[in-house]
């Protein structure tokens, strides 16, 4: 299992929801937060490794979370913060986030859960849905920072 990088066409597809957590997803969980520790990440979706399924891992010191078809049910606040991603090395860009969310999810088990997240957390799941959606860092680039970008500048 190896991160796929921009502009690889995984990154822009739209991730299937799971119907129920079995032996491949149990897998799935335990390969991606091996990859992510590997690479010295704080979060990784499904599709930074090829596989379009609804599925996040993350870990901002507190303990390995994983996700499967995660929700914001509710977004609270908002700052922005620099974020850089493992699928689009050495780019940075300033994103506006909420502060807190209220996320559904399916834990590794197949339980349904819904727990509230604020602070680097829930800036992480954040970004991870935007990669089970077809969305980069890069797109919340303004159309004359993309031009730039575009020339290497």
């Amino acid at each position: 299992m190896s991160i796929r990088t921009y502009p690889a066409a995984v990154l822009r597809k739209k991730c299937e929801p799971l119907t129920a957590i079995d032996s491949f997803e149990k897998k799935l969980f335990s390969d991606m937060a091996a990859v992510m520790y590997e690479v010295a990440g704080i979060g990784l979706a499904a599709p930074q490794v090829g596989v379009t399924k609804r599925v996040i891992v993350l870990d901002c010191d507190s303990g390995i979370l994983k996700m499967a078809n995660p929700r914001l049910i509710r977004k609270r606040g908002d700052s922005s913060m620099e974020e850089g991603c493992l699928s689009v090395p050495k780019r940075y860009v300033t994103i506006r986030r909420a502060d807190e969310i209220k996320v559904s999810y399916l834990d590794e088990k197949g339980r349904e859960l819904t727990n509230f997240f604020s602070g680097l957390a829930a800036r992480i799941i954040q970004h991870e849905i935007d990669h089970l959606n077809g969305k980069l860092i890069i797109d919340y680039l303004s159309w004359y920072k993309k031009i730039f970008q575009k020339r290497g500048e």
